[in-house]
């Protein structure tokens, strides 16, 4: 997973694509750089069926438990060939998973010299689906 995204959908465009039932929340606009901890929406199973909600971007493990301002590991981002096995992942993959639908993502290619920054390169369906 990458470090930043887009959410470019509608609620209309999300509800009937997962075939979600239940009131459409309302007040959320479209976002071209979405960051870790920014919120976003989410759909997670809740009684068994698909429920659309708001969460924090971001893994909070359910054993930490110091203040959300210590933690300072990368916890929206695991690897897919050690996620079922690390500790800080390993509950949460196997109970507690959820999608995100982005409709874009962005990766940054590192150039030579130490005073060029970094070029973001944005991907998405090719054909312009999102």
């Amino acid at each position: 997973m990458c470090g930043r995204f887009t959410d470019l959908y509608t609620w209309d465009q999300i509800y009937a694509y997962y075939n979600l039932i239940g009131e459409t929340p309302t007040n959320w606009g479209p976002s071209f750089n979405v960051c870790p901890t920014d919120p976003v929406g989410a759909i997670a199973l809740r009684d068994g069926k698909p429920r659309f909600e708001r969460i924090r971007w971001g893994l909070i493990p359910y054993w930490w438990s110091k203040p959300l301002k210590e933690l300072r590991l990368a916890t929206f981002n695991a690897r897919a060939e050690t996620v079922a096995t690390k500790p800080f992942f390993r509950d949460a993959f196997k109970r507690r998973r959820c999608l995100i639908p982005v409709s874009g993502y962005y990766e940054w290619q590192y150039r030579d010299g130490p005073k060029k920054p970094p070029q973001p390169w944005y991907f998405t369906a090719a054909d312009g689906s999102s």
